[in-house]
This record gives structure tokens, sequence and C-alpha cells, in this order.
């Protein structure tokens, strides 16, 4: 049964005009949405009668604020939602996806912003799944002619320059590597339309070259790839169109030739806005914090952190740079009491806290923006207003008698933040997922903010928000700056770490490969640094033994 044009349930079949069959190889391919709207079942209207078409051999951007509709869209193209109406055709031809692999079966595959690899697997290993043969209702890699399934994949990487190690476990390899092997199971699946969904997130500015470089390549044999991004700049270097959504809805298509940073902006947010923070000048005075020869150990017993010194002084923003998984994470679980220290010593305004826990910690006037709002700044199935003190909870001023909680104080607090952060919420009530992302950010920084703090911790502060939340988010901390609070920020957005540090580290392996004044290293010297080169040097450091 059919209902808008869509099959109902999953024991509808799937229906595919005119086309049957796998289509690896096809080279023409067009692909058009016409009308497309999708309405969760709780009400939420996500996209709003969008039309979008993908032409042979291009790439098109798709630009968006968070919750605009742009990777609910892809989700649909790819097979991995239905839509609530409207229409796809492909070469024409009107089809129906049940699920995504009768997408892939279209040549239609969408690598999304976290992998689905096996880590104990290698690179054609994970290609392979899938495709394994059966025995006896059983699939297992054992049976598959994996001397063949090499001879293709070694073929199929030196034609599109996907270059990744065969035979080494994909847990060891880089992320940029994985989302090689992602791709390159998606082009040996015979995918013409390919989807990536913000794929520059984990990638330095040398293997975000290298990976544009190889889209060119794709398109000039033909493939058609659809780029998500919420980088202005990166959409206007790559991409030959760009169609911008907002609110579920199609607010301009433009040929990049004729796009501005300025004027894709504008269609993001519906009005004009100012994307460069201003940075004031001032004076920074002693340092809040203090890191001697700091060693951490990672969760497999491995060094993380391999001897780092450094300080954050008031009124400055020192910021941590390097290609994710190269010891940041464990650097800031490390000075925020979440992770023990091997060796080395912290201080924090004076007093050594390498041995305090989190709660200790926080008490001496840090502040912590972690890398991951979902995992470690809030618990998603509480509410808005249980969300704004966690973690702060033991405040006297929130605690009654009996360690009871004050409920009254709480919410009273709770409303200031949301009105001084600008957290668009329809209750203190409701679970903080209902939230967009970038909401839910508002909510942990102002939570953070509002301790009046000398230390912040900021982890990626602005991952996965939109043009407007970024900027704000960066004129807060420029703010927090000039009230001189030391700021101490890891960022996967070097434009970003560049625009708001005084002064900047590149972290390759566990330990700082430069550190200076911001204006003191140019941009390609940053990206050799973050892929372990040190300019002058033509070899790479060698990896410390743990």
């Amino acid at each position: 049964m059919v209902l808008n044009g869509w099959l109902k349930n999953d024991s509808d079949f799937l229906v595919i005009s005119g086309l049957h069959g796998n289509t690896r190889g096809l080279r023409e391919m067009k692909v058009e949405m016409k009308g497309v709207k999708k309405v969760y079942p709780d009400g939420t209207v996500a996209l709003r009668g969008v039309d979008f078409d993908v032409r042979e051999g291009e790439i098109v951007g798709l630009l968006g604020e968070n919750g605009a509709g742009k990777t609910t869209l892809m989700k649909i193209l790819s097979g991995l939602l239905r839509p609530t109406a409207g229409e796809i055709y492909v070469n024409g031809e009107r089809v129906y996806f049940k699920n995504p692999s009768d997408a892939l079966k279209l040549g239609i595959g969408m690598v999304h912003q976290h992998f689905s690899l096996v880590p104990i697997y290698n690179s054609i290993e994970n290609i392979m799944l899938g495709q394994e043969e059966r025995t006896g209702g059983l699939a297992s890699l054992s049976l598959l002619n994996l001397k063949k399934a090499r001879e293709d994949f070694q073929r199929l990487v030196e034609e599109t320059g996907l270059k990744v190690p065969l035979d080494v476990p994909v847990e060891n390899l880089p992320l940029g590597v994985q989302q090689r092997i992602e791709i390159l199971k998606l082009l040996y699946r015979g995918v013409n339309v390919l989807i990536l969904d913000e794929p520059t997130s984990f990638l330095t500015p040398l293997e975000v070259k290298d990976l544009f470089k190889i889209l060119r390549n794709l398109k000039e044999r033909g493939k058609s790839i659809v780029f998500i991004t919420h980088k202005l700049k990166e959409a206007i270097d790559v991409t030959e169109r760009v169609v911008v959504l907002r609110q579920g809805m199609v607010t301009g298509r433009i040929e990049t030739v004729k796009a501005t940073p300025e004027a894709l902006a504008k269609m993001m947010v519906g009005e004009e806005i100012e994307l460069k923070v201003k940075k004031e000048e001032i004076n920074v005075g002693k340092p809040v914090l203090i890191v001697k020869n700091l060693k951490v150990l990672d969760d497999m017993g491995r060094w993380a952190v391999k001897g780092v010194s450094f300080d954050v002084k008031a009124g400055e923003i020192f910021g941590v740079v390097g290609v994710e998984g190269n010891g940041q994470t464990e650097l800031l679980q490390a000075i925020t009491g979440l992770r023990p220290v091997e060796s080395g010593e912290i201080y924090v305004n004076g007093e050594k806290t390498d041995k305090l826990d989190p709660k200790k910690l926080y008490s001496q006037g840090v502040s912590h923006i972690p890398e991951d709002r979902q995992k470690y700044g809030l618990i998603l199935d509480f509410t808005v207003l249980e969300n704004s003190v966690l973690g702060r909870q033991f405040e006297p001023r929130f605690i009654q008698r009996m360690g009871r909680l004050n409920w009254p104080a709480i919410t009273e607090f709770a409303k200031k933040v949301i009105k001084s952060f600008n957290v668009v919420t329809t209750s203190l009530k409701i679970p903080v997922r209902s939230l967009s992302g970038g909401n839910q950010q508002r909510l942990v920084v102002g939570r953070e903010l509002s301790k009046n703090p000398s230390l912040i911790i900021a982890a990626h502060p602005t991952r996965g928000l939109d043009v407007a939340s970024t900027l704000y988010i960066r004129e807060l901390l420029l703010k927090m700056r000039e009230q001189g609070k030391g700021i101490l920020l890891v960022s996967a957005d070097l434009e970003e770490a560049l625009e708001l540090s005084d002064r900047i580290a590149v972290m390759y392996e566990g330990q700082f490969l430069g550190i200076g004044e911001t204006q003191s290293f140019t941009i390609e010297e940053i990206g050799l640094m973050m892929g372990g080169i040190i300019p002058g040097e033509t070899k790479r450091k060698e990896e410390e033994k743990p």
C-alpha cells in the first residue's frame, strides 16, 4: 500500500519503475527530489516541500543551520529515512526506497559523520562487509574470495587516489584514513551519487586539500557528490552549486562562482551577519594554569600525553590544535581531574591540582565546556531545569536542609541562564534531548560560564553549530577573555583557533611540536605540524614507546 506516494510499512514491496538490480558501473546519473516533506511522529516538521537535484559529474553544496533539514533530506535520499510526502526520480524514473540497500542498488550512498566501520577489521574486510556468501543462513568473511577482492580494491584505490593501508585494523588508522575507507566502501558498491556529511570535521588542512583533489577527480570520472558542510569557505572552494536550507525549506540556490560567504550566511540565517568577531587588544596577567612535564596514559595503557609543558595567563586564549586522537582529549581530562596523571604537575591559581577530583577542581575556579555535550555535558533524559545545574547541585544556594535540592532557587537560576545565553526552549520541564544541538551547547556554556570562573577549559565549543550559534559562542569566549579569564581552547577548527587564540600549540602524538604567538605561524606550517612534520625537517618524529 502507498501513502502519499510512499510505502506505508515495511511489509510493502519495493517498487522501482523501470530500474531493476544493481546498477554498478552506471555512468549517466541524475537524481531529483520533488516536494519532499518530513514530519516526525512527535509533530516536528523537518522538511516543508523541498526540491533538490544532483546532476552527473558535479559537486553540489548543501548548507543550512542546525535543524534546517539538510541531513534529514540526505537520509531520505540515501534510503535511511522515509519521507512523509514527495517524490524521488533517478534518471527520470520514479523510485521508492525502503532502506539504504535499495538506494545503493541505484548507485546512491552516504558517508555519515560517525563512521560505521568494525574497528578490528582491516580495510578490505570492512569494505566487503555485507557482501559475504551465506552457508546455512550464516554469513562469513572466510567464504569471501579475498584475493579477488584485494585486486579489485587495489585497482579502485589507484583509480581514485584514495590511498589506504590494506591490512591494518581500522582502529589503528587516523580518522582521515577511516573516512577514505568509508568512501571506498561505497565506490566499491558502484555508488554514483556520493553524499558526504561534514566530511572535513576531522581533517588537517593538508588532508582537506587532498580530499578536495580526490572529490574533483571523482567528479571528472562522472561521479556526483553532495557536500554537506557548515564551513562557508569550503563550500565555495570545492562546489559548483550551493543549495541553502532554512527551517526545512530552500531559501537559496546559487552558482558557486557567484557566491560569497556573506551571501551564503544571509541565506542561512535570513539576515545580514558579520562573520568576523572583534578581538580587542588587552594586557595579560599572571598564569592561572601551569602544566609541567605532564604525562598521561590513554585507555589502552599507551602514552597519550608525553611530557607537555605550558601555561595559560589571565586575559589570554591559549589554543591547542591538531588532528583529533593525538592526546588532546587525555590532556584536558587530566587537567579537569577526569583522568589520572602519571607524572608531572598541574597548578590552577597557584594551587597544585593534579591529584584533585573534578568537584574540588571546580571549586578552585575552573569551568569545563566538554568536547561532547551529549556524552559529557548533559543527561539527555533529564529536563532543561535539571541540566542547568548539573555538576553544580552541591553549591550552597541550591541545597536546603537535610540535603534536599532548593528547586525554587534552581528554577530562578535556570531562567537566568536561558535568558542570558539565549537558550531557545518551550519549557524548563522538557527533556534536554528535545533541544537543538545549538541550544544544548548554549545551555552547557551558560551553566559553565555563569560560575564566574578564573580558568575556562573549552573543548570544541562550536562543533556542529550553525553560523549564528558559532559566532555567539566565539563572542562569549572573547568577552570572558576581556574580563581577565584564562581560556584553554582545544579546537579541530583551525580557522576558529587562529581567530580566537593569542598563543597556539600544535599537538601531534602526545607532544607539542610548535608553541608560540598565533601570528608567528603560517597555516602551511601549522598543517605540516598537524601531520607530524616540523617545518624545516623532512622526517616525522619517531613515535615514543610507552
